[in-house]
């Protein structure tokens, strides 16, 4: 009989087989070794089986995973092209322009620009460091990078001298760093102070009695400039008058003026050893007081003269003016009969026969007429006088006079065919006989001419002069008294002919 078959021995692993077997579905058949047949014995690679026992029959489905030996390796997968390494990341190049834009005394305000080569890392932000002069313990100032190209740097003490430096950050490290060329003295810097006098305040400022008085003068100067005021040389009175001052102006202020107000009033401004003044004159104006006194001077006919003096307060402001009244006694109704008169005396005229008058002066200044005015202590009678109205005897005046010529002929040329006129003017007293001549020849009732005066204006008129009208021309004046005469030559000319004519 036939011996029983060897049993078959299974693979330690599976897994990895199958795994081998789906990274390599296709090469996986025809690498590995043929199934034996029926009949025929395993493969040599195969493990022989044990004494005594028959070869194992081939299993029914599965075939026989190949040996972990075998010679035929599976093909290896592509691998993806291996990117270069990255660039190495470079800071940026320092900044540029670096300088100071302000400083005061307790802080200095930088900028600068940004560096001119940035690169792909591109720009985080600055570190703005600072230093002593003296020293090298550099210290940033910036707890976060600085986003801007401006920097205050606050809280300093104010005379150090410190050396100031800006380094640009990135991802590649930091850059170089830029600095000021020279330390940097925590100091204001000192500017000339100016007065900016208002342009209303660099003449008199006049103002009422009364009213409240508010000036602002601006001023520059750099640090805050001290301020001080004088009026006429002296120290101010605080109590009359307040002084607030800021950083760039000052206020004179007065809440109710007063005529000892008035005066020139001085402000100062100084910075260190530099300093500036500006003067302005405040004027405070009331009304006048009235006239000093009034007085009649003369009454005859219907007028009367009066006289008076100036007032002795003018208000602290010129006098520009009286208004003269008066009233007849029987009424008592005052009428102003001079307005805006500004002489100190005036003739009152147009009286009521048998009335009498009382006279009051007002003073005026720019502020406006007086409250009281001054009554003249005389009174004024016009007294009725009879109606015989002898007229004045004039000596007669002799206004006798030989002619005299007051504008005389002037030479002139006319065209033929035109007419053309000679003029000339003469006085006299008797009215004297005007006579013209041609050539020494009287012209007469010549119809070609035709002769005028009125008023003394002689007037020759010669119609449409021909060729032989040309010559010289006289005008004679003569009266009891004497006789004058002018002459002017008139030259006639042919009229332009075209050229065309002529041909």
């Amino acid at each position: 009989m036939p011996s029983k078959p060897a049993p078959i021995k299974k693979a330690a692993k599976k897994e990895p087989a199958k795994k081998e077997e789906e990274k390599a579905p296709e090469a996986a058949p025809a690498e590995a070794a043929p199934a034996p047949a029926e009949g025929e014995a395993a493969p040599a690679e195969a493990a022989a089986p044990a004494e005594g026992e028959a070869p194992a029959a081939p299993p029914a489905e599965e075939p026989t995973p190949p040996p972990a030996n075998a010679e035929a390796p599976a093909p290896e997968e592509p691998k993806a092209p291996t990117p270069p390494p990255p660039p190495p990341k470079e800071p940026t190049s320092a900044p540029v322009d670096l300088f100071v834009e302000d400083k005061n005394d307790t802080s200095v305000t930088i900028i600068w620009s940004q560096p001119e080569v940035v690169g792909d890392s591109g720009l985080d932000g600055y570190t703005i460091e600072v230093c002593k002069d003296g020293t090298e313990d550099w210290k940033a100032v910036n707890e976060d990078l600085q986003k801007s190209c401006r920097y205050v740097i606050k809280n300093q003490t104010t005379g150090d001298r410190l050396k100031i430096r800006v380094v640009a950050v990135n991802a590649g490290g930091r850059s170089p760093p830029v600095a000021l060329p020279e330390a940097v003295l925590v100091k204001e810097v000192a500017n000339r102070p100016k007065v900016r006098l208002p342009r209303f305040l660099r003449q008199r400022y006049v103002a009422q009695v009364g009213e409240k008085i508010n000036l602002s003068i601006p001023f520059t100067g750099k640090p805050k400039p001290v301020v001080t005021w004088t009026k006429n040389g002296q120290p101010l009175d605080t109590k009359r008058v307040n002084i607030r001052s800021t950083d760039r102006d000052s206020i004179l202020f007065i809440r109710t003026s007063e005529r000892e107000d008035s005066g020139v009033y001085e402000m100062c401004v100084k910075v260190e050893d530099f300093e500036d003044k500006a003067s302005l004159i405040l004027q405070i104006v009331e009304l006048p007081g009235p006239p000093a006194s009034v007085k009649i001077v003369d009454t005859w006919g219907f007028n009367v003269a009066l006289e008076w003096t100036a007032p002795k307060d003018n208000g602290n402001t010129e006098i520009t003016g009286y208004t003269v009244q008066k009233a007849d006694k029987k009424t008592g109704d005052w009428f102003t009969v001079l307005d805006h008169y500004h002489r100190l005396n005036a003739t009152i005229s147009d009286l009521i026969m048998g009335n009498v008058y009382k006279f009051r002066v007002f003073s005026e200044n720019k502020v406006g007429v007086s409250e009281s005015a001054t009554v003249a202590k005389e009174e004024a009678k016009i007294l009725k006088t009879a109606i015989d109205y002898k007229p004045p005897e004039y000596k007669e005046r002799d206004y006798t006079e030989a002619p005299k010529f007051t504008t005389s002929l002037s030479d002139r040329a006319a065209t033929v065919g035109y007419s053309t006129k000679l003029l000339c003017s003469v006085r006299g007293f008797p009215k004297p006989k005007v006579i013209w001549m041609k050539n020494q020849m009287i012209i007469g009732d010549d119809p070609k001419y035709r002769q005028v005066c009125v008023q003394g204006i002689c007037t020759l008129e010669i119609r449409k002069p021909g060729n032989f009208d040309g010559g010289v021309y006289s005008c004679k004046a003569k009266n009891t008294l004497g006789e004058a005469t002018v002459s002017c030559k008139l030259e006639v000319k042919q009229p332009a002919v075209p050229d065309a004519e002529k041909k």
